[in-house]
Order: C-alpha cells, then sequence, then structure tokens
C-alpha cells in the first residue's frame, strides 16, 4: 500500500507542475505586443525614409519660396528691360514716352489737349496751337404739344451722313399713331448704321422738339423722303427743298498747328499729323497762344520700376537672412532650412556681383542706391530725381544693354542671355546683294541666314541672336557688346529661377522624384511589415489554439486523476 500511494502522490504531484506552468505561460504571454513589437522592427528602415521625405519636403517648400521671390525679381527687371531678349519691341522702360505740356500765353494747356505716344518713338518737342474744334452738326423740328401723342404720319426717309454711299443710306419707315418719342426711339435703333441720333427736348409742359444729332463730327446729316408722307417737312426738320430749318450747330472740322503748319481734320482726335503722336484737343488756343509738347522718356515710369526693383531685391533678402539665422543654443534655427546652402550662397553672391556692376565709373550710386548694415538696398530720393533729370543717358547706360557696330548695315534684333563681349561677322554677298554666308571669326556653322536675317544656329552659343543685314556689298562687321546693371542681374537671377529650365527648377524635380522613389521604398516596407503581421497573427493563432487544446487535455487528464482518488 505504501508503494501504492508513493507512486499516487508522484505522479498528482508533475501533473499539478506541468499545468501550473502552462497556465503561467499562456496568461503572461501578450501576443498583441509581441506582434506589435515585431512589426515595428521591421518598419525601422521606413521610419528613416519618412525622416529623408519630410526633409526633402522641407527643402522643397524652401526651394520654391526662393524661386518665388527671384522670380518677383525677375518681373521687376523685365519692367527695365523688356520682357523678352527683342530689341525691337520697345518694351524696357526707356522705350516708355510721355508727353509733357506747357502753356504759354492765355491757355491752360491741361485743359486744351490731352497728348497720348506711343513706346519708342523718337524724343521730340512741338509747338501746338488748336485754331478750331471739330464739331457735330444739330438740327432742330417744329414745337409740339405732346411727346407721346400719336402724330398720324405714316412715311419712309433715309438717314446718313454727308459722304455715305446713296447703299449706306438707311430707310427708316414711320407708321401711324407713332408719337414724337417713338419716332425718336426708330431713329436711334438706326444710329450705329446712320450716324445720326435723335433726342426729344422738352421746352415746357407742353413744348417739344425732335433734334437730330450727327454722331461723327465735320459731317452734314442727309435727310431725305423716300415715300408717304414727308416726314422731314412734318416734323419742321426740313423746308420744301430738303434743307434744315433750324440748324442748331453747324459741322465744322478741326484745325491745329504744329510747328507753324496747319492741319485740318474732321476729328478732334488726330493721330496722323506726328507718327506715334496723338492729339485730343478740347479748347482753342488762338492764335496768340500755344502749347509747348514735350515728347521724351516716362521719367516717372523708370522712377517706379527703380523702387520696384529694390522693393523685389529687399524682399528676397528678408528671407535669405531667415535662411542664416542661428538658434540660441548654437545650430541653424528650425526656420533655416537652407542654412550653409550652397545653391544660397552661389545665389546671393551672383546677385551681389550683378549689383557692383560699373559702367564707365557710374555704379548705382548714381540712382543713389546703397546698401544699409544688413545689406537691404535704400534710394536716396533726391539723388535719383536729379539723376533721372539730369544724367538719364548715364543711367540708360549703367542699367541696359549696349551694342557698337562697325557698320550701320547690320542691327542686332534679339541677343541671348550669354551674350559674348565682342562678335565678328564675315558676311558675303552674292552679285544681287543676297547674303550667301556668314563666318564667326572665320568659323562656318554658327549662323544661318534666311533672306536677309541672319539667326544663330541652334545648339550653339549663338543660339537667339539674330541681326538684319541691310547692306548690298561684302564686308566684316565688328561688334562689342555691353551688359549693364541691370541686364547682368537678370542674367544671374533667371539662371537659378527660370521656371522652364532654371537651376532651382532642378532641384525641385529631383528632390520631388527623389521623393517618389522614398515613397515607394517606403510603401514596400510597410506593406512588408503589414504582411509581416498578418503572418505572426496567423502563427501565434495557431500556438494559442494548440496551448488551449493542451491546457483542455491537461485538464481531462486531471479529471481523471481526480476520479481515482
Amino acid at each position: 500500500m505504501s508503494v501504492t500511494d508513493t507512486t499516487s502522490t508522484t505522479t498528482t504531484t508533475t501533473t499539478q507542475t506541468v499545468y501550473t506552468a502552462s497556465a503561467n505561460a499562456d496568461a503572461d504571454v501578450d501576443w498583441d505586443a509581441l506582434i506589435e513589437a515585431a512589426v515595428l522592427e521591421k518598419q525601422v528602415p521606413a521610419d528613416s525614409i519618412e525622416i529623408k521625405m519630410e526633409e526633402n519636403e522641407a527643402e522643397i517648400a524652401a526651394y520654391e519660396e526662393m524661386q518665388t521671390l527671384l522670380q518677383d525679381l525677375v518681373s521687376a527687371l523685365d519692367t527695365i528691360r523688356g520682357t523678352d531678349n527683342s530689341l525691337t519691341e520697345s518694351d524696357d522702360v526707356f522705350s516708355l514716352r510721355d508727353a509733357y505740356l506747357t502753356g504759354f500765353g492765355d491757355v491752360d494747356a491741361e485743359s486744351a489737349v490731352v497728348v497720348t505716344a506711343e513706346d519708342g518713338i523718337d524724343v521730340a518737342t512741338y509747338e501746338l496751337k488748336v485754331l478750331q474744334l471739330a464739331t457735330s452738326q444739330k438740327v432742330a423740328g417744329d414745337v409740339f404739344e405732346d411727346s407721346t401723342a400719336g402724330m398720324d404720319l405714316s412715311g419712309t426717309f433715309t438717314l446718313a451722313l454727308d459722304g455715305a454711299d446713296s447703299e449706306e443710306a438707311v430707310e427708316i419707315e414711320i407708321t401711324e399713331g407713332m408719337s414724337l418719342d417713338e419716332i425718336a426711339e426708330e431713329i436711334n435703333a438706326n444710329s450705329d448704321d446712320t450716324g445720326v441720333s435723335a433726342s426729344v427736348i422738352q421746352i415746357s409742359d407742353d413744348e417739344y422738339k425732335l433734334v437730330l444729332s450727327a454722331t461723327e463730327t465735320g459731317q452734314d446729316i442727309v435727310l431725305n423722303a423716300v415715300s408717304g408722307n414727308d416726314i422731314g417737312q412734318a416734323l419742321g426738320l426740313t423746308d420744301t427743298s430738303g434743307a434744315f430749318v433750324n440748324e442748331l450747330q453747324a459741322s465744322q472740322d478741326a484745325i491745329i498747328s504744329v510747328d507753324g503748319v496747319e492741319v485740318t481734320r474732321d476729328s478732334n482726335t488726330i493721330d496722323d499729323v506726328i507718327e506715334g503722336v496723338t492729339f485730343s484737343v478740347y479748347q482753342e488756343t488762338g492764335d496768340d497762344s500755344y502749347i509747348s509738347v514735350e515728347i521724351s522718356n516716362s521719367l516717372t515710369s523708370i522712377q517706379d520700376a527703380v523702387y520696384a526693383l529694390v522693393d523685389a531685391y529687399n524682399a528676397y533678402r528678408e528671407w535669405a537672412l531667415t535662411q542664416q539665422e542661428v538658434a540660441s543654443g548654437g545650430g541653424a534655427s528650425d526656420d533655416a532650412v537652407l542654412f550653409g546652402d550652397s545653391i544660397l550662397r552661389s545665389t546671393n553672391s551672383d546677385i551681389a556681383d550683378g549689383l557692383s556692376t560699373v559702367i564707365d565709373e557710374d555704379s548705382m550710386a548714381l540712382l543713389g542706391l546703397s546698401y544699409d548694415s544688413s545689406n537691404y538696398l535704400e534710394v536716396d530720393d533726391d539723388t535719383l530725381a536729379d539723376a533721372l533729370l539730369t544724367d538719364l543717358d548715364a543711367i540708360e547706360d549703367l542699367l541696359m544693354f549696349d551694342i557698337e557696330s562697325s557698320s550701320n548695315d547690320l542691327a542686332l534684333l534679339a541677343r541671348n542671355d550669354a551674350m559674348p563681349d565682342a562678335l565678328s561677322l564675315d558676311i558675303e554677298v552674292d552679285g544681287d546683294g543676297t547674303v550667301t554666308s556668314v563666318l564667326v571669326d572665320g568659323e562656318d556653322g554658327l549662323f544661318e541666314v534666311s533672306g536677309s536675317r541672319i539667326v544663330g544656329v541652334e545648339g550653339t552659343a549663338y543660339e537667339g541672336i539674330s541681326f538684319v543685314f541691310t547692306g548690298t556689298e561684302s564686308q566684316t562687321v565688328d561688334m562689342t557688346f555691353t551688359s549693364g546693371l541691370v541686364e547682368n542681374l537678370y542674367n544671374a537671377v533667371n539662371y537659378y529661377a527660370d521656371a522652364t529650365d532654371g537651376l532651382l527648377t532642378e532641384i525641385i524635380t529631383d528632390l520631388t522624384e527623389q521623393n517618389s522613389d522614398y515613397q515607394e521604398e517606403y510603401d514596400s516596407i510597410i506593406s512588408s511589415a503589414e504582411d509581416y503581421r498578418d503572418y505572426l497573427t496567423t502563427l501565434y493563432a495557431n500556438y494559442q489554439a494548440q496551448i488551449e487544446e493542451a491546457e483542455s487535455d491537461l485538464a481531462y487528464i486531471e479529471a481523471l486523476l481526480d476520479s481515482g482518488d
């Protein structure tokens, strides 16, 4: 019995120990935590990629802001130099023209005339007299007691202005019952074609008149009866001969005198006396007074363009300084994404070089420009205003692109962004004066000929340069080119800022493409980690099932053993 008791006791003790260990293991295992830890470990490489993507996004945003500010600077420079490299568009600020008026004698120049001038025309001064204003003919009919009552008239007449072809005369039909107001409305419905408008003038409570007015000055109204009642006579506009009875205002031409030469026109807006100049006259000056009309550079536009350039530069400078800020504890501040960036440094250096341009010993100081302690630009308003009045040619030489040529037969039409300092063209023509070949310092294939045009070949350093040749003999033309402050600054800034092929566009594109690659790699890692999560979930579920099955078996065995007691 003692043997049996011992065996029973041993068996019971062993079973109890196994069960306890299994139960504790089941209670202590946090399957979700194990899975999450394993998945997180798989995702660690993705975390570093995400950091790189965030860094790239920050750089992209910084470069985009830099590009926008530089493009604003380019826009300000374009206003001064012209919006493209063409030298024939006359869209640079020095081609803009204003008319400055000064009255002499008993005349208010600003009230008497408005003068506009097209860009690029020659600077000149003219003496203007307004001797007569152009007027339009106005005629009136009889007085009627009511403008709304039917007039019992029916008939057709034509209206036109003097000088119009008979086919251009428009027939106006009046029907019975139409009132004076309705007759005026019918005339006005056709005024675009006839050149005649109508109005009903109320003289008193029971007095109304129809008034016809020519819409053009210097031309008479022509009214002819066609059929039915003679409407002109019935309304008191014309007599039996067809002549107007009551002419309120006769038509007449405008007469002006420009530098002593009298000119007659049928309009008060005269744009064909001096090419590119339009005179809109409003008051007569008389013979003893005159207006001095000075067509000159638009000094206000030049001044505004300089201020705009300063504002655009300072806006960029303000941003650039934020990229150099140091945190209180040392190192770059949070906003200084491009701290120490080589592209930013080279951009700032190239801008400084452009602003330091000197032409004939003149620098930006000629314009009253200088740097403050933070390298912002400042403008001395008085210096700028004085220079515009006294040294305009020097300002243009300092800022703009210039060419000197040994021949007047060759004109530069367009330049590129990298003009050489000098260029020598050997131009050969045949017996008809047609250009047959163009060599550059003896080298062929750099320019192609199209009629009188000489155009830089695509892909060469001369792409974008074009000339027009007006000569008839072969010759060598030597040219020198000078790029002023604005030209140099434009070429420097546009190299970085150009939206199509600027350096910043390339960098932003590369970073964006790099992030696309990073995103694919990141997504692949995350996808693999999630697949691993699914695998572990299935695996641990199997473990759990096996454990639960083992526990079930153990419970069954224990129950059998217990029943044996």
